[in-house]
């Protein structure tokens, strides 16, 4: 099974290294020296990974055959892709590959059917679950621990405990008292402006 593991952006420096948005949380496992991948356009590659280095917070690489920053310019926006066994977990149990969570029932813990998760979108501050809902329409939920309680990968569904307003247009008011007062304050701003 193939997983995008990093997407190369601009060249750094003229000796053919290049900056990757990486994809993977397990960077030293997938972007290793010697680590050959597939890469999408097909065109491009298959690049094996000569060298590794963070500089400023960003990952470079400089792949075998890319020696100038020309060469490295032309791989701009290439995914680089990992085959990986469709068995193989993540070394950390609260840690999943997209592919596991793919298809997988969202219910609140109250039993709530919420929909299926479609997609996942990774975020820099975090990762989303985009989850259909029954009627077809869609709503996005952040794989946040404080949101999504459990990951059930035998029963094949994402439990979360969703706060007011994320699946439904429905956000709870603290007390009716509150609400009444800030239908007062709206109607005395009324009568001022109509007033002046």
């Amino acid at each position: 099974m193939q997983l995008v593991v990093a997407r190369i952006g601009r060249a750094h420096g003229i000796k053919g290294e290049v900056t990757v948005e990486v994809r993977t949380d397990e960077p030293e496992l997938r972007l290793g020296p010697g680590a050959v991948l597939a890469t999408d356009p097909a065109s491009t590659g298959p690049l094996t990974i000569e060298t590794g280095r963070v500089h400023s917070g960003r990952l470079l690489l400089r792949f075998e055959g890319v020696r100038d920053r020309t060469a490295a310019e032309a791989l701009r926006n290439t995914l680089l892709i990992a085959e990986v066994d469709p068995e193989e977990l993540p070394e950390d149990e609260d840690e999943f590959y997209d592919h596991q969570l793919m298809d997988l029932d969202v219910v609140t813990t109250d039993g709530v059917e919420v929909g299926r998760i479609t997609e996942i979108s990774h975020l820099p501050s975090q990762d989303l679950f985009i989850v259909e809902r029954p009627d077809g329409s869609e709503v996005m939920i952040p794989f946040v621990e404080e949101i999504v309680t459990e990951i059930d990968l035998e029963e094949q569904r994402a439990i979360i405990d969703p706060p007011p307003g994320l699946i439904d247009d429905r956000a709870e008011i603290a007390s009716s008292r509150d609400a009444d007062e800030g239908s007062d304050a709206d109607a005395g701003k009324g009568s001022e402006a109509g007033g002046a």
